[in-house]
């Protein structure tokens, strides 16, 4: 694809971007022309360069009133001076009134009275292996009844719904490239251009950067089979564009006519369909204005994506939210970058926070969906433990090779011990994560396989039977619930409310699950899944399950993150371990031990008082249940506790006729037998490894940005894209150990992106048991129950390389500012990738630098090597 060169931007003086005659995203080989670039060993010092531009998503706020964050300020709900204040006993919700549940001319916001929605899958489709092409053999221009992305009805808005429905149902057009599309122009280009007062230059419809440097990593060997489209929007109807692309059709198992969840919502007219589902709490809540939340495809149910391993998939994400920063009912940013948590991607699709993008621009996201040691382990594709999920007749491209489905799989290369099963993807945006995840930009992601299979009759020796369905080959639903939970709290005229101004976290004084006000759900008498996501920015939970009695509800947590575990482990007091924000936990309820009609409980236990982190220990169950612990609203705000402590969420248990096929969880307990064994990490190999260590605390901050990392005894630092502080390589095969820790009274969980760790000791302890079975991608450091101030972890980083970032997942510390810039360096890299500038006409590129140790690693901690711990921790 021709490439267009880049000019200086009139008010950011961007670099020039020179293309490389061999691209750094190639996966394999070096750069062979770095002039542009740093020098190997170029090093960042006290005396800290000065970012081109001063704020590097500076570009983002263009056209506003002051071309600065400010803009993004200009409507708040909820005056400065209020969010600015409080801080004394319970500051929740953080700077503002409590959310109230009564409104004028409507009814009583009780709970349990309203009918938890399930997720919304996706649909993925087929994609071609090439775009269709004319007799000249020349790609067909776009389909003459086709539509372009709809125009925005001015600059405070987005576009009509209906349009963008008609729009995201067409085929896909242009066809994916493996170099950014910077030949297509952003069709709002004219409303663009009305905005911001001048013209563009050229501004590209995709908002990826350019060239070779960010192309698509392997690209034909790692071509999407499928693809999905969808657009970030604000908040409107569902008009059921995706409800033929769900797997059951509303027609099979429990989501088909008679089932429990064929009906979306409970209510008439809502059989088999998703149509007219308004963006509301609760039905006797205000609707959601449509720059109060923004969400994928601008609707709820929340959203599903399901992918089985092989099988590439491409996600083409739309950005139609409004063009003036300004349009956000007081908080949130119009551009996003989307992160694919934590999947084993390339690094130009995992949504790093300076790779973002504006309104009418679309960015391809290719999520390769491989086994991670695809290029060591397994690597003819010989080993059935590794392998796709299918029906009869499907086919696969698997090594160049078409495979057809015989017996119900098809074999891919890769570790199995690696495979994962739970995640999600939320937005990334520089500054901005917590506030647009806080809006709506997150949704959940089932990973499939010949072990996680999603059918619990298939009993071929490899597929663990999870609580599922049968109805369908794989993916079945019926009985594994997808659950978000998170705390929100909204205005007094019922709009959803965030504080900018707390850097410390925010926290809501309501807990929405699936986005709803204490909802209920049926579930039958006999074993589920629940893929438990907190989907906060802020607020842990700790959860326990109960009777309506008081019973504790016993279960077994079966996945920690992503990945399923050796061992079961077991929790007969019904109480799960403390749950930080962006920790998943799957656990497997047998809901056959009670009769119909008995109604269950989801009670958080984790008390806060403000946003740094949670209180030392849980609030006793039994306090909470009896009103001994007993939040109440006197003088407008909050005393006596945390309204976040209590229950969230009710099932009820209705009759099962059908036979119960899933495993028995109590088998796979440690002494029985194993789900997925750890991959192995054997003592040469930890002896052997790159050491390095990541200090979080709030050494060295500002008060706007007071959150740091210290890398490797250096000094704290706040994020800047352009600083590298570390880069493991892709030549080396064995693992790297990372020593994370932190001080005072905060409290972090710390992600790193693209590869799950092993935890090797908490405070030079053995790691609780479910965390000793388990691969992990969030990290509680910090004084609270079930964490430490220190923590080991070993990582391996293979098959792709480029640009990832490491942050605590308290969002509001990542955005001000705890969050650092690790890259992926390919065999003979000797020059540093460059950062990318985006900015409305497109993305540019200045250079990038690098710590004193971002090759070398913390040789003092190499030195003292590490002690595998005999002794269990908390």
């Amino acid at each position: 694809m021709k490439q267009r060169s880049f000019t200086k931007h009139k008010k950011t003086k961007l670099a020039v971007y020179l293309a490389l005659t061999v691209g750094f995203a190639t996966g394999t080989q070096a750069f062979i022309d770095g002039t542009v670039y740093l020098a190997d060993g170029v090093t960042l010092t006290d005396n800290l360069p000065e970012l081109i531009p001063h704020e590097a998503n500076e570009g983002a706020y263009e056209g506003g009133l002051t071309g600065t964050h400010l803009d993004t300020q200009v409507n708040l709900s909820v005056p400065e001076e209020v969010q600015r204040g409080g801080g004394g006993g319970f500051n929740i919700p953080t700077g503002s009134a409590p959310s109230r549940l009564t409104f004028a001319g409507m009814g009583a916001v009780k709970p349990w009275s309203q009918k938890m929605i399930r997720f919304e899958e996706f649909g993925p489709q087929d994609l071609a292996g090439s775009p269709p092409l004319d007799a000249q053999g020349n790609p067909m221009p776009r389909p003459a009844t086709d539509i372009t992305l709809p125009q925005p009805r001015d600059a405070q808005s987005g576009p009509n719904g209906v349009l963008l429905d008609t729009f995201l149902a067409q085929d896909l057009y242009p066809y994916p490239t493996e170099i950014a599309n910077t030949v297509e122009l952003n069709p709002w280009q004219g409303a663009i251009e009305s905005f911001v007062g001048r013209q563009l230059e050229s501004p590209p419809a995709e908002g990826r950067p350019p060239g070779p440097l960010w192309s698509h990593q392997r690209w034909d060997e790692f071509y999407p089979q499928t693809y999905f489209k969808t657009a970030q929007a604000g908040a409107r109807d569902n008009g059921g564009l995706r409800d033929s692309l769900q797997s059951h059709q509303y027609s099979q198992g429990e989501f088909g006519p008679g089932g429990l969840y064929h009906n979306t919502v409970g209510a008439v007219g809502f059989d088999g369909t998703t149509a007219n589902i308004p963006i509301k709490f609760h039905p006797n809540m205000p609707v959601q204005e449509p720059n109060s939340i923004f969400t994928f495809d601008g609707t709820l149910p929340p959203k599903l994506l399901k992918v089985r391993y092989g099988e590439e998939v491409m996600m083409r994400h739309y950005n139609t939210l409004p063009i003036d920063p300004a349009a956000n009912n007081g908080f949130g940013l119009h551009t996003i970058t989307t992160h694919e948590h934590n999947g084993h991607n390339p690094a130009e699709s995992d949504g790093y926070t300076q790779a973002f993008f504006f309104p009418g621009q679309f960015f391809d996201y290719r999520w390769p969906i491989q086994l991670a040691g695809y290029d060591s382990i397994n690597t003819n594709a010989s080993d059935p433990m590794a392998a796709y999920p299918c029906a009869v007749g499907e086919t696969l491209e698997v090594l160049n090779v078409t495979k057809v489905c015989t017996n119900g799989t098809i074999n891919v290369p890769g570790d199995w011990h690696e495979t994962m099963s739970t995640h999600w993807f939320h937005d990334h945006m520089l500054d901005y994560t917590a506030q647009n995840v806080y809006k709506g930009n997150a949704a959940m992601m089932n990973y499939y396989s010949a072990i996680d299979r999603g059918n619990e009759a298939v009993n071929d020796g490899i597929n663990l039977r999870l609580p599922s369905g049968s109805a369908l080959p794989w993916g079945n639903r019926d009985y594994d619930l997808n659950i978000l939970f998170a705390d929100k709290a909204w205005d007094t005229e019922g709009q959803l409310f965030f504080n900018i101004f707390n850097t410390d976290g925010f926290l809501g004084d309501r807990v929405l699950t699936n986005w709803l006000h204490k909802p209920t759900l049926d579930v039958r008498a006999r074993r589920y899944r629940l893929r438990l996501l907190n989907g906060a920015v802020s607020r842990y939970f700790k959860i326990a399950v109960v009777t309506e009695a008081g019973e504790s509800v016993p279960f077994h947590m079966i996945a920690n993150d992503g990945n399923i575990m050796e061992h079961s482990v077991a929790f007969p007091n019904g109480i799960l371990p403390t749950q930080a924000i962006a920790e998943r936990y799957d656990i497997i309820i047998d809901f056959a031990k009670y009769a119909p009609g008995t109604k269950i409980y989801m009670v958080n236990l984790m008390e806060h008082k403000n946003g740094r982190g949670p209180e030392t220990d849980a609030v006793p169950l039994a306090d909470v249940l009896s009103g001994a612990y007993n939040p109440v609203i006197e003088d407008g705000e909050w005393t006596g506790g945390d309204p976040a402590v209590g229950k969230f969420m009710e099932f009820k248990v209705v009759a099962y006729t059908g036979t119960d096929l899933s495993m028995k969880p109590a088998d796979y307990e440690p002494g029985g037998l194993k789900m997925i064994p750890l991959p192995k990490m054997t003592p040469t190999e930890l002896a052997n490894a790159k050491h390095r260590s990541f200090h979080f605390g709030r050494s060295s901050g500002t008060d706007g940005k007071p959150w740091t990392i210290k890398t490797d005894g250096g000094m704290g630092l706040t994020m800047d894209p352009r600083t590298l502080s570390a880069a493991p390589n892709l030549a080396t095969t064995g693992p790297e150990i990372w020593h994370i820790s932190t001080g005072g009274g905060w409290a972090h969980p710390i992600h790193i992106h693209f590869e799950e760790g092993q935890v090797l000791s908490r405070d030079g302890l053995t790691p609780p048991i479910w965390e000793q079975f388990a691969r992990k991608d969030v990290y509680r450091i910090g004084p609270e129950v079930d964490s430490s101030r220190e923590l080991d972890i070993a990582l391996r980083f293979r098959e792709f390389s480029g640009a990832y970032v490491e942050h605590c997942h308290n969002t509001q510390h990542e955005d001000t500012a705890m969050l650092l810039r690790f890259d992926i360096e390919n065999p003979g890299q000797v020059v540093l990738l460059p950062t990318p500038m985006p900015t409305w006409d497109g993305v540019g590129y200045v250079d990038s630098h690098a710590l004193p140790t971002f090759r070398t690693g913390d040789l003092d901690a190499k030195a003292d090597g590490i002690q595998l711990p005999i002794d269990p921790a908390n």
